[in-house]
């Protein structure tokens, strides 16, 4: 699916970006949140990155992402009347 070898996938594995799930043959499953994180580690491998950077930057990438969408929740709840103020 992402064009890349399985020393790839257990490379990363290793630098802990993911963790894959085991099947009952031992074989390794991976979810679409996954991939999607291996292929953007695979994007900035093959742009000269060494695995270890990419594997943080990918990391910090993520938590970037996730610290602006709780900001965004919170900037919704502080926008919003509050209901029991009117009273």
């Amino acid at each position: 699916m992402l064009g890349t070898t399985q020393g790839f996938l257990r490379a990363i594995g290793e630098a802990r970006l993911i963790t894959p799930l085991r099947s009952a043959g031992g074989h390794r499953r991976y979810s679409r949140y996954q991939l999607r994180i291996a292929a953007r580690a695979r994007e900035l491998v093959d742009h000269g990155t060494p695995i270890e950077a990419a594997c943080r930057i990918v990391i910090l990438e993520d938590q970037l992402e996730e610290a602006q969408r709780i900001n965004a929740e919170y900037r919704r709840t502080a926008d919003s009347p509050d209901p029991s103020a009117s009273a």
